[in-house]
């Protein structure tokens, strides 16, 4: 909990600060939550593994667009439960995105993904051009 400290030339704003951005439930009205993200990078790749548990894989939709590759996801529940006494609806409704910048070395077109028990993994492939060329020996003259 955000404990707010008022003097008299700023109690105002610390108030509808207050006022605004506290749920009254132990939280923030405006919490957004990101999934986390872990990427590496080898020799001849990129490797993005994000963890998404709630959503199945045809919830999930990934797009590359003018180097920016974009990932986002939602999911509705509806519940609803009728008796002569009452109804009861419930919904539930979570989304996300998140984008990343591609690296010119990346190869837009040979990107492959998969998902599995919740984690989406990407795998990002270098351009032939990036990657690191073999050692060689040059013979002297």
């Amino acid at each position: 909990m955000k404990i707010a400290q008022r003097t008299a030339n700023n109690w105002l704003p610390s108030l509808i600060d207050e006022m605004f951005n506290n749920d009254y439930a132990g939280g923030t009205a405006m919490r957004t939550t990101h999934p986390a993200v872990n990427i590496s990078e080898s020799e001849d790749h990129f490797s993005l593994e994000m963890v998404i548990p709630g959503f199945s894989k045809d919830d999930v939709t990934i797009e590359v667009d003018k180097d920016i590759l974009s990932i986002y996801a939602e999911v509705e529940n509806k519940q609803e439960e009728t008796t002569e006494q009452f109804t009861r609806k419930e919904f539930v409704k979570k989304s996300f995105k998140r984008s990343f910048n591609l690296p010119d070395t990346v190869n837009q077109d040979a990107i492959k993904g998969s998902y599995n028990n919740g984690i989406l993994s990407l795998a990002l492939p270098k351009k032939e051009e990036a990657l690191p060329k073999a050692k060689r020996t040059i013979a002297l003259q």
